[in-house]
């Protein structure tokens, strides 16, 4: 995967902003009714008119965008909420934590979890949902990766790699393939099935912050958070093998740290 780098410092200009490049026109941006009372630190999409984000508040809130207000709020942890997620095509909504653990809500449920899964050790940032919905990939400051059963909240697997304090997971749509990132500048792929690491990204230069995969698992889509505005960057990675997760990246580059990113439904080439 690593191994089929593009070299950056010749075709990095390609990517950056022209000076004196003309700005396109700015949308009019809608304000909402507030659906916090602190910083939201994670949105999702439950369905095409529902959102949901999770804030330093301690809540999980479903927000009717279309609407502008919030239409309904789950609370449960006990530390503020850090990442979502979501399964298609169902009312499940994932929630991890800095207490250590993941709730599982009904958004035409009750306000109880119908599930929660602890046996992690420090703070939740990574939390995805397999193609199937058995199957929930958790990651975490303590190392570890977890593999559990959805049905009964056991952890089916573990596994502890030193220094590899995960910032976000992301299961590859349809496949067996999670692909993480980590404080210690990696971008890992795990095999589902062996719960092992399959390839390893080379280290970059700075902490890699969060990644997105394409729906049609042709582009990989990470970021780094960078130091004092240098090595803020967006790297876009395009799928070089069918048979293997192997990809050749550009760098986007920014002058901010970048937290979170998504890739377009509509990147299909």
């Amino acid at each position: 995967m690593g191994k089929l780098q593009s070299k950056f410092r010749r075709r990095s200009d390609l990517y950056k902003a022209k000076e004196g490049a003309e700005s396109a026109p700015v949308p009019q941006v809608v304000q909402f009714e507030p659906a916090h009372s602190d910083a939201v630190n994670c949105v999702t999409c439950l369905t095409s008119d529902l959102c949901v984000s999770g804030g330093i508040d301690q809540a999980v809130v479903v927000y009717d965008w279309r609407a502008g207000k919030p239409c309904r709020s789950f609370h449960g942890h006990n530390k503020e909420v850090t990442k979502l997620a979501c399964f298609g095509g169902s009312t499940w909504i994932f929630s991890a934590s800095r207490d250590k653990s993941v709730m599982m809500w009904d958004f035409a449920g009750g306000s109880e979890p119908i599930q929660t899964f602890r046996g992690h050790e420090l703070v939740i940032n990574g939390v995805a949902v397999g193609p199937d919905g058995s199957r929930l990939c958790t990651g975490s400051r303590d190392n570890s990766m977890c593999l559990w059963d959805i049905e009964t909240g056991a952890c089916l697997q573990k596994n502890t790699i030193s220094r590899n304090l995960v910032t976000h997971v992301c299961w590859v749509p349809g496949g067996t393939s999670i692909v993480q990132t980590s404080e210690d500048k990696t971008i890992r792929v795990w095999d589902s099935r062996s719960w092992q690491v399959t390839n390893t990204f080379p280290a970059k230069q700075y902490i890699q912050t969060h990644c997105d995969i394409s729906p049609n698992c042709n582009h990989l889509l990470s970021s780094s958070n960078g130091f004092q505005g240098q090595g803020c960057e967006a790297t876009v990675s395009r799928k070089h093998s069918i048979t293997a997760m192997e990809y050749i990246t550009h760098i986007i580059y920014a002058k901010i740290w970048i937290k979170s990113l998504s890739l377009s439904l509509s990147l299909t080439r």
